[in-house]
């Protein structure tokens, strides 16, 4: 099968400089949606007619994954799709898809190439319940007959429900002597690739569809302004969460999620509103996701409870975890089991054994944490000597006082424990109290009072 993707298009209503093509849903630019399904559908690598900002569109993906043709003047689809066809074959049918139409999925665009063949060409059409501005399907005795632009369409016509989505299937070798005979008499200047199907009419082809997706299938709209591209994204958003839903997962809301990434879960999860998840997430079974958080990048063990506010980037954590509200780690936290990170903790690059506890205002930075510690409120490792960055051990079983800092690089021994208000500089015996304080003194003394303007 020849794939031809159109995404040649300025998208001038986006009202940005980036190509619109390259705008993301869940994450992921619209085009590279579109040549994930296009990649499920042949072994050949689609053709992506490019145009306004093709050097861009080119960067953003690895070479090989599409061959590429340039559309340097846009004169209308019958004329991206002309600068497609010396890469064709004769041989196979020819998908036209766009490169603003994410949501488009695999199995339907199946169903449309299966209807075509030598002598059949085949539309995908939809029943609209605004048909706003799209083409409308006209037909006589049932038979499609043509396509005409809302721009060009009769009032008798603009009542059409049935609309043309765009995507086609057609005999390439025909396509080829067709597509020479496009005119642009309309009120665009254009050559619309929708005329071909009265061309197929003409020539005797057999013009066929699929059933007309309904009204609340979504899939084939496309991008024009910011506007679709937010509907687009939400329609994305429940069709991931319905999936993750019917896999066991419970959601709280559909509509407030997003996922921009791959989010997979296993059963018995719960996610709470307003929740982000980027890049490689995974659950396991239990884990309760409490309201805006964000996960990127992260593994989460067997029940585990995330609490509100949590923003976790590049950690690895282990089964029945306490984590939050407010809490932060960053790439390379790993914690053990039974771990809590509590209100406004900070880890970065640090690992926590089991059962250790870090639950009020800490920085946890470039350190190893052995099992059962407890560190206190207010404790920071001081890591960064301005510019390098240092080492903290604590060994099992340490109680860190509050508002301590450990001057890295610096070792607790196992079962030490350290004074609150200890600022350690040196490494700390097992077993013994370390305490670092000024000495405490009382003296009289008269408090100011304050004086009065005459």
């Amino acid at each position: 099968m020849n794939i031809i993707i159109l995404a040649a298009g300025k998208g001038t209503r986006m009202k940005s400089a980036l190509p619109k093509v390259l705008h993301p849903v869940a994450g992921r630019s619209m085009l590279s949606h579109v040549l994930e399904s296009a990649g499920k559908l042949s072994a050949q690598p689609p053709i992506v007619v490019l145009g306004h900002g093709a050097a861009e569109v080119q960067a953003s993906f690895t070479a090989g994954t599409y061959r590429t043709v340039l559309q340097a003047e846009q004169l209308g689809t019958g004329h991206a799709v002309m600068q497609a066809v010396p890469l064709c074959a004769d041989s196979a049918v020819s998908l036209v898809m766009y490169g603003d139409v994410p949501l488009i999925q695999t199995e339907t665009l199946k169903q449309l190439a299966a209807l075509a063949n030598a002598n059949t060409l085949a539309l995908l059409t939809a029943r609209a319940a605004d048909p706003m501005a799209y083409g409308r399907i006209v037909r006589q005795a049932g038979q499609v007959r043509a396509i005409v632009e809302f721009k060009d369409a009769s009032p008798e016509q603009r009542l059409i429900d049935e609309v043309n989505t765009g995507f086609m299937a057609l005999p390439t070798a025909w396509m080829k002597t067709a597509l020479p005979r496009l005119q642009n008499n309309n009120k665009n200047g254009e050559y619309y690739l929708t005329d071909l199907v009265a061309l197929a009419v003409a020539d005797g082809l057999s013009v066929v569809t699929p059933q007309p997706l309904p009204p609340q299938n979504k899939e084939w709209e496309g991008v024009n302004d910011r506007v679709d591209l937010e509907a687009r994204e939400r329609e994305y958003q429940v069709r991931l969460a319905t999936e993750l839903m019917r896999q066991g997962v419970h959601i709280i809301d559909r509509s407030r999620i997003d996922i921009r990434g791959t989010l997979t879960a296993e059963s018995e999860v719960r996610i709470d509103v307003g929740s982000v998840f980027e890049g490689e997430v995974h659950l396991a079974r239990g884990v309760k996701i409490g309201p805006h958080c964000l996960l990127k990048n992260v593994q989460v063990g067997e029940g585990t409870v995330i609490e509100a506010f949590s923003h976790l980037d590049g950690a690895r954590i282990g089964a029945d975890n306490k984590i939050g509200p407010f809490a932060r780690l960053r790439p390379g936290a790993k914690l053990a089991s039974g771990v809590h990170i509590g209100n406004f903790t900070e880890v970065k690059n640090a690992e926590l054994g089991e059962n250790s506890k870090a639950n009020h205002l800490t920085y946890i930075g470039d350190a190893t944490i052995g099992a059962r510690v407890n560190v206190g409120a207010g404790t920071i490792t001081c890591n960064y000597d301005g510019v390098n960055k240092h080492h903290t051990v604590i060994e099992d079983e340490a109680f860190i006082g509050s508002d301590t800092q450990l001057i890295a690089p610096v070792r607790v021994g196992r079962g030490a424990t350290l004074a609150a208000g200890t600022t350690l500089s040196k490494d700390a015996p097992a077993d013994m109290l370390t305490i670092t304080r000024a000495e405490q003194k009382s003296v009289k003394w008269k408090r100011p009072v304050k004086k009065t303007v005459a």
